[in-house]
């Protein structure tokens, strides 16, 4: 029997705010790290869960509430959370990236996530932070608006949370290990998911299919989340235009399309007219890939059904037409849609002028491997350096002054200049291990270009920024042209993301202003790349007086 879900706002975040307590203003929750067997494809297994729920429990707040998140760990596994997108203001403490914001919270014992939403509203995400767990340790953050503010479009009659994800039948983790083993890319997910199910084309497909249930006329905003590990996601609703309205958490200019991508990491809220014809609708979602290797991805579309109000089930769904997975075309196209919305109440302040100027080289390489059974490993870089994860938080490191845990050496450019986006390079391609930051002065504005290079091969690169927004200035193909290519920036209204898509073979530069003082990563949400080392972090100092410095570390912060 297929699972018909209608969720009300208003009944959600009734329920939301009933589960907690009675006061808008704190949101509590207890979330509970615990197995849980879960069935899919006909394969039961167990999996980490929160809550014993797949996909975790929504969390619901307004813009300016303070969240509470007490988290207990019941497994094996060493755990964290990250609040994907939330700024968390002078507060990096709970950011929660293993080993960069703070030690991972171990067996049997508890850590409380405490921060406070500040000038934030719109679609989110929570997920763990710590080897490959967040396949099945993840769920949304929605964020209201201040109670009186209406949102920048039409208001919708419903909304509800769309969220993307994979599914391994093995143990994720397993597959990982065995792949670091071989030192090569481990096995592909074995099917994409919406809302923790895979739908119609494969087995077991009457419990394992999701169904919103609309009626004609009324107009609904889906909250879209890409939380898949390793795949940019197309997704496409048959028979509907979808209007865009909000990127991770931002407002910006609506526009209409027949088909949507994000990236792992990024969310995107459209609005959706029910006004076809009664009857059952696909909606689907699929990998984009652009790699120029033959390399083996997870191809399988994952589908749910839009259903209409009082149509017959025995009715056979409309398939939409997603973009083909190679289609660079359309991701570009899509891409270069997207404008901040840049209101007088929601003001785009794009950094004119720039402090610092940083140019990053993504790379694919191949270093020496004791324990791989090949002798080499497939790793990966940025400036030529593959980020090596210490024993303990760079934060308290930075803030208790212990000495030996990283360098702040980081270099502004890459070692070597080359024709990034020529004939693949095969040869030379060691790269160098450290735990290297890079230090920011205080307010400073930072201009990042990610130039995506030939090494191994051209891919593109979704690349996450904690504790910050940024502009995404402009992005283009082949190599970036220090001369030509800002002149081409979007000055007045880019797009402001927490991820951004770098194009394979190509470039995106973006600009923020340093005013969050603490550690901050910056990484691929590619998981298999981020475990090969694509990923370093910013040391951005203190500033002056209080207001400006980090905060004192909670009582509560796990030991390592």
């Amino acid at each position: 029997m297929v699972f018909f879900i209608q969720t009300t706002l208003f009944l959600a975040f009734l329920l939301a705010c009933c589960s907690i307590q009675a006061d808008a203003d704190i949101k509590r929750y207890q979330f509970d790290i615990v197995m849980s067997n879960i069935s899919r494809l006909c394969h039961v297994k167990p999996i980490v869960t929160v809550n014993g729920s797949f996909p975790g429990p929504t969390i619901y707040a307004r813009e300016g509430d303070r969240v509470i998140v007490n988290v207990t760990n019941h497994v094996q596994y060493n755990m964290t959370l990250h609040w994907h997108g939330l700024k968390q203001i002078r507060n990096g403490w709970v950011d929660g990236p293993a080993y960069v914001t703070q030690c991972p919270i171990q067996t049997g014992s508890s850590f409380t996530y405490d921060f406070n939403i500040t000038d934030q509203r719109g679609t989110l995400w929570w997920h763990a932070h710590i080897m490959w767990l967040r396949v099945t340790v993840h769920g949304a953050i929605v964020i209201l608006p201040k109670a009186g503010v209406p949102y920048p479009f039409p208001k919708p009659d419903l909304e509800q949370e769309i969220i993307l994800g994979e599914w391994w039948h093995k143990d994720v983790e397993v597959v990982e290990q065995q792949g670091r083993m071989l030192g090569v890319p481990p096995n592909v997910s074995d099917a994409h998911l919406i809302n923790g199910k895979a739908g119609l084309f494969f087995p077991c497909v009457d419990t394992h299919t999701y169904a919103l249930q609309v009626e004609q006329g009324k107009t609904y905003l889906l909250r879209i989340i890409n939380a898949a590990l390793n795949d940019e996601l197309f997704f496409a609703i048959a028979g509907h235009n979808m209007t865009v309205v909000e990127i991770d958490a931002v407002y910006c200019k609506p526009f209409t399309t027949n088909a949507i991508l994000l990236s792992p990491g990024q969310t995107t809220n459209v609005l959706l007219v029910a006004n076809q014809l009664p009857g059952r609708y696909f909606m689907a979602a699929r990998t984009y890939d652009d790699t120029a290797l033959p390399l083996p991805f997870d191809n399988k579309t994952a589908t749910a059904i839009l259903q209409y109000k009082g149509v017959p089930t025995t009715v056979q769904p409309i398939m939409p037409k997603l973009p083909a997975p190679s289609n660079i075309s359309f991701a570009m196209d899509f891409n270069a849609k997207l404008r901040s919305l840049n209101s007088p109440q929601y003001p785009a302040n794009v950094p004119l002028n720039v402090d610092r100027n940083l140019f990053y080289t993504i790379g694919m390489g191949v270093n020496t491997c004791s324990t791989c059974i090949n002798g080499t490993q497939l790793i990966a870089s940025l400036n030529n350096i593959t980020f090596v994860m210490p024993q303990m938080g760079l934060l308290q490191a930075h803030y208790n002054g212990i000495k030996g845990v990283f360098t702040l050496d980081f270099p502004d450019n890459p070692p070597t200049t080359f024709n990034y986006t020529g004939a693949p390079l095969t040869a030379n391609l060691g790269t160098s291990l450290g735990t290297r930051l890079s230090k920011i002065k205080f307010n400073s504005t930072v201009e990042l270009v990610l130039q995506d290079t030939n090494l191994l091969s051209v891919e593109s690169h979704p690349f996450h920024l904690h504790g910050y927004n940024f502009f995404i200035m402009a992005r283009g193909i082949g190599n970036f042209d220090p001369a030509k290519d800002p002149g081409k920036y979007n000055l007045v209204d880019p797009p402001e993301r927490n991820t951004v898509g770098v194009p394979a073979g190509g470039w995106a530069a973006i600009r923020f202003r340093a005013n969050n003082p603490g550690v901050w990563f910056l990484h691929c949400h590619l998981e298999l790349h981020t475990t090969w080392g694509l990923k370093m972090a910013f040391l951005v100092e203190d500033g002056n007086g209080p207001d400006e410095s980090i905060l004192p570390p909670p009582n509560d912060l796990p030991a390592c």
